[in-house]
């Protein structure tokens, strides 16, 4: 996940809505801290959040919440029902990178080539400092899931949760996530009415010719010049075949050919990405992508082949939805913390899976403190737990403003 700065359209006035203030006890903040630093020394990789998932599952039954897991395999949903009213869902990811963790921090991650350089341990801890002050307090009526969510880099665990039967087991009438943003001040959140991260796909391409003595090239058929060709070539695919008002990218990252000096091999394999905030260029890149692996090699005498897989969808809030978190984090913010008509990010996120089934909303957590922070996915990176109080008062307020308390309710 990369970042974008953010820019903020200054035209557009954030609502005026008096401050609501959340009373969070230092003792709460202090347990989510000590979570934090916890779930931050022992990182599991998506799909065997094992040890993770037992945390989470002890803390919510110590919080008197229901709990489901196994969902997606190492998934958690914990359930707090009081009385009658809507249903919504709150997701946070749990899952670490494949990273060596290179900064100089007691909690550091004692895990080898695996660390939490996402941030997952906060938005995690984040969560479950919501349940238990949710059902501490149980100002709402209606039903709050908790979501906790494996394997989102790359893996997409949001769709094997759904498809593992997420929104049957537990119909809710929204859904929503967060994730924490460095360029973004602590205290602050930002959140768009549409795109906030882009669609992401990948490809392998593999570029098949005929082998032959380095010398006499005019024997055989280059794969690696094709290769060439065809990575400059892609390039005009955003420059020349997509408007300049619309945005896209195509990304070769990896490129493997040849065994030694002298021999022109037989094939060469392409790797990378593509990505949009607009689902229907999204099928316009892809469809003029495979054109061209198809018909230019054939003007070096090599055949082309793309593998072409499909992974997350554009994350786009609802219209509503959108408007339910601005107003709740301005309730507890106030209107100059929040951030809206920010540039979307042409990272990625698999919560996308989850708000094309249900409307939903995701927004950016600001973790810049005195010290800006390191960039997600950087191997000295450490979520601000100044952070951790922000994300409750935005989490709690949510609920609170779309599960409303009956006025005769005890």
């Amino acid at each position: 996940m990369s970042v974008n700065n953010v820019s903020i359209n200054e035209s557009i006035k954030p609502i005026k809505i008096a401050s609501t203030n959340i009373e969070l006890q230092e003792s709460l903040l202090q347990q989510a801290k000590l979570w934090r630093k916890q779930l931050h020394s022992q990182p599991e990789l998506g799909f065997k959040e094992f040890k993770t998932s037992a945390f989470i599952v002890e803390k919510l039954i110590s919080f008197g919440i229901e709990v489901h897991q196994g969902l997606g395999g190492t998934g958690v949903v914990g359930t707090l029902k009081n009385g009658e009213g809507p249903t919504i869902g709150i997701r946070a990811d749990i899952d670490a990178l494949p990273i060596e963790e290179q900064g100089d921090i007691e909690h550091k991650s004692t895990h080898a080539n695996c660390m939490h350089a996402c941030g997952h341990d906060g938005h995690t801890s984040i969560l479950l400092g919501t349940a238990k002050y949710l059902s501490q307090h149980k100002n709402f009526s209606g039903t709050v899931h908790f979501i906790f969510q494996p394997a989102e880099e790359v893996l997409g665990g949001a769709k094997v949760m759904i498809e593992d039967g997420l929104f049957d087991l537990f119909p809710m009438d929204a859904v929503y996530g967060l994730h924490n943003w460095p360029g973004l001040p602590v205290g602050q959140i930002a959140v768009n009415d549409g795109p906030m991260m882009a669609s992401f796909d990948i490809f392998e391409i593999t570029l098949t010719g005929v082998g032959t003595h380095a010398a006499m090239p005019h024997l055989g058929a280059d794969p690696i010049a094709a290769a060439g060709a065809l990575i400059t070539n892609i390039q005009s695919i955003i420059s020349r075949r997509i408007s300049p008002l619309q945005s896209g990218v195509v990304s070769v990252t990896q490129m493997n050919s040849g065994d030694t000096t002298n021999v022109i091999p037989d094939y060469a394999i392409l790797k990378g990405t593509v990505r949009s905030f607009d689902m229907a260029i999204r099928q316009n890149m892809q469809d003029m992508l495979t054109e061209m692996v198809k018909t230019l090699p054939l003007l070096y005498g090599v055949k082309g082949e793309i593998d072409y897989q499909v992974c997350y969808p554009v994350t786009s809030n609802d219209s509503q939805a959108y408007l339910n978190v601005k107003q709740a984090a301005t309730e507890v913010l106030g209107a100059n913390n929040v951030n809206i008509n920010v540039e979307p990010s042409m990272a990625s996120e698999d919560f996308s899976f989850m708000s094309q089934h249900v409307k939903g909303a995701y927004f950016w957590l600001g973790v810049d403190g005195a010290t800006p922070s390191k960039p997600l996915h950087n191997a000295a990176y450490d979520f601000n737990d100044a952070a951790i109080e922000t994300g409750i008062k935005v989490w709690v307020s949510l609920v609170e403003s779309q599960l409303p308390k009956k006025p005769d309710s005890k």
